[in-house]
């Protein structure tokens, strides 16, 4: 490939890629309350507005037992079509964790590093295109030392 044509491929990527980020929602603008709320109920509440069910429909992988509370593995898998994914937990001083937009068409399988200052339970909220929402807890245990890793 000839430089020119490289470069031009590359502009043009430059240009194609945040124009797939245009539909993302910065929640933290948009629902602020989310952000500050102290346990994963009122996180909820603040972000959607009403409260999720129980779905089986949902993967959450995470240890049983982390060594390291300051980067938790987090896998989340769904074949749920969804609008966006919300991660919470009930440990540390605010409950939110973060908040994807999920594109139309996208394929729900997101990998994170969350922290938790100790053990405590994981909660993944998904809304789907209708708006319903579903919900899998996990319950974490951080070995001593909390997010000091």
């Amino acid at each position: 490939m000839n430089r020119r044509k490289f470069l031009g491929l590359g502009l043009a990527a430059a240009v194609l890629v945040p124009a797939t980020t245009l539909n993302a929602i910065d929640f933290r603008k948009t629902k602020p309350d989310t952000w500050t709320a102290k346990d994963v109920e009122s996180g909820i509440e603040a972000l959607y507005g009403a409260k999720p069910t129980a779905s089986d429909a949902i993967t959450l992988k995470a240890p049983k037992v982390a060594s390291n509370g300051g980067a938790i593995p987090v896998t989340i898998r769904t074949k749920i079509e969804a609008k966006s994914v919300a991660i919470f937990q009930d440990v540390n001083p605010e409950s939110a964790v973060a908040v994807f937009t999920v594109p139309e068409g996208g394929i729900v399988d997101y990998s994170i590093k969350i922290k938790m200052k100790a053990s405590g339970k994981i909660t993944v909220v998904v809304e789907d295109k209708a708006g319903k929402l579903h919900s899998v807890e996990k319950d974490l245990e951080v070995a001593l030392g909390g997010c000091e890793g």
